[in-house]
């Protein structure tokens, strides 16, 4: 399916709402009925009908049929934030007694999912070093019912093997789970690859404007209706009309922003790396990426997010190079018009702060829509 037209027609059948160019927000709660025959038939296939938009509603119809095309699934299931969108379908799929495979240092919540939530539900999980598909064959045991991934990780950017993974669950009718976050779709197409769901944070690149809280799931129609039918409709996550509306006007613009900000990491991440008091950049696509060869592999493309560590990596010296920057904010998330950057000493008590731990000394930095020499101007004079 072409980009242009699922990003700009899919789903808008516009002779439906006054020939509209940008399709309505349905701003309600319910639905109405003529008939008994037709309310019964929607109270016996919400996952379908419009009946209460707390399941279904005409603007996030719209929105689930381009993500859904964009991921190359069969159906998608949108979230009322990225963490809901990778703990429901978990909670969903997994029952007392199953045990997981969990990828190292993965999204911070996903982490308290797997450490505090799925425990209470007699729950387990093994965390391996994904780089190695070794590793993950290892850990599966007779009660392993789920892998989860998260490749490209978004601090230190660890990848999997995405196609050697699926092969190595599916003959034993293990799901396999990633969140494609950092990637989006229009870098990385994990089920093309073999993995059976793929969730991400709508928020970053699809939304782009730092101005929506959401997240999707997609794979099969069977898989995402069973989750819908269940633990959606129970736990009641459910996106609104705008912030779907939002998403649809973020999706416009994806591949323009996207490919903005990749050009511009290419010279942001040339420029740190020749920089003296820079001891290292760490990006996917740069050709000392100890897996920039699987990067290339399974990647279309780079986002335009990387860290980077100082050759002085005191607390001090970190902290004194975020606070002197004038144009690159201080916050958390990515994918908007606005650069952004966060060092993991933020997240570490003072007294626990070990600058050999190369975690604890990463700064990550988000590439926004500013012109490359923009930002590296207040890189500059930050560093020096």
């Amino acid at each position: 399916m072409d980009l242009s037209y699922i990003l700009n027609e899919l789903g808008e059948e516009r002779e439906n709402y006054f020939n509209a160019v940008s399709p309505p927000i349905i701003q309600t709660s319910n639905f109405t009925f003529k008939t008994v025959a037709h309310f019964r038939e929607a109270l016996s296939n919400e996952y379908d009908a419009m009946l209460y938009s707390r399941g279904n509603n005409p603007t996030l119809s719209i929105l689930r049929k381009k993500l859904a095309a964009l991921d190359g699934a069969e159906d998608a299931l949108v979230f009322s934030s990225g963490v809901a969108a990778i703990s429901v379908p978990i909670i969903s799929l997994l029952k007392q007694g199953d045990h997981a495979v969990v990828v190292e240092n993965p999204y911070s919540w996903t982490i308290k999912l797997f450490n505090n939530l799925l425990p209470k539900f007699g729950i387990t999980c093994t965390y391996v070093n994904g780089t190695s598909v070794q590793n993950i064959e290892d850990a599966i045991q007779a009660n392993t019912k789920l892998i989860y991934l998260e490749s490209p990780n978004t601090f230190s950017y660890e990848l999997q093997d995405l196609a050697a993974i699926a092969q190595i669950a599916k003959p034993r009718g293990i799901i396999t789970m990633i969140d494609n976050s950092y990637c989006g779709p229009l870098y990385q197409q994990p089920i093309a690859l073999g993995i059976d769901l793929v969730a991400q944070s709508a928020t970053k690149y699809l939304g782009g404007h730092s101005d929506v809280v959401a997240g999707v799931v997609t794979g099969s129609k069977a898989m995402l209706s069973h989750i819908f039918d269940n633990e959606f409709m129970n736990i009641g996550p459910t996106l609104s009309p705008h912030s779907a509306w939002l998403l649809i006007r973020g999706l416009r613009t994806l591949p323009l922003r996207m490919q903005r900000g990749f050009e511009t990491a290419k010279v942001v991440t040339a420029w740190l790396q020749q920089h003296p008091a820079v001891d290292k950049v760490i990006w996917p696509f740069n050709t000392d990426f100890p897996q920039a060869e699987l990067a290339k592999k399974q990647m279309r493309g780079c986002g335009s997010m990387f860290s980077f560590t100082l050759k002085n990596a005191s607390v001090q010296s970190i902290e004194a190079f975020c606070d002197k920057l004038q144009h690159i904010l201080m916050a958390v998330s990515w994918g908007g018009h606005e650069s952004l950057i966060i060092p993991a000493i933020a997240g570490v008590p003072v007294q626990a702060f070990d600058s050999d731990n190369p975690r604890h000394v990463l700064i990550r930095m988000y590439v926004g829509l500013e012109d490359a020499d923009y930002l590296i101007k207040d890189l500059a004079q930050a560093l020096a």
